[in-house]
């Protein structure tokens, strides 16, 4: 049975899947209609960081334009520029024994393409989660479904997968910021 986390809430995936290689990360979401007069398009990012919280590099940030990690453990499926539909609206798949000494943590993200453009923000968007699947008989390992009003947020760091003791974590973060992706490259160091 997958955790339930609420924000802040941690789970070892070690512990819950031990043996576990390749996971699935799963983002959600479901645009509320409004009255902006243009579709939304959420863009989910991944930054591997090492023990600074920066890129290794700007090839470790992983995107729809970026969409492997140099090591190959990191793959973005593509990119839903609708988010209609049930289930997951974009896919990252990891392989943990890929993953480079070097990445401490790895931090996923979700913003609104063009959000101040077009008046948009997470406070119009309903049913937004982050879950972590394990691919090796698809079971869901934890969820985290953010339960806040965003009105005023254009980015949410969703979660972060993190090592700890020989295994790694995930933690339900659910911090909103209004600086888009470009926000989100400064903190985490991309030169864009």
């Amino acid at each position: 049975m997958a955790v339930s986390l609420s924000k802040g809430g941690r789970v070892s995936l070690s512990k819950e899947a031990p043996g576990l290689k390749n996971i699935r990360v799963g983002l959600g979401w479901n645009p509320n209609a409004t009255d902006t007069g243009a579709q939304f398009d959420l863009d989910a990012s991944v930054f591997l960081v090492g023990a600074d919280d920066k890129v290794l590099s700007d090839a470790h940030f992983v995107f729809y334009n970026n969409a492997t990690s140099p090591d190959g453990a990191v793959v973005h499926k593509g990119d839903n520029k609708t988010g209609e539909g049930e289930g997951d609206d974009e896919v990252v798949e990891i392989d943990l024994d890929k993953i480079s000494p070097q990445v401490e943590k790895i931090i996923f993200t979700v913003t609104i393409d063009q959000a101040d453009e077009r008046r948009q923000n997470f406070g119009q968007v309903s049913k937004s989660y982050i879950r972590i699947v394990n691919q090796n008989g698809e079971a869901e390992i934890a969820k985290y479904e953010l339960d806040e009003d965003y009105s005023n947020e254009t980015a949410i760091n969703f979660g972060e997968l993190y090592r700890k003791d020989g295994g790694w974590n995930f933690k339900a973060v659910g911090a909103g910021f209004n600086e888009g992706l470009a926000g989100f490259c400064r903190m985490f160091g991309v030169g864009i």
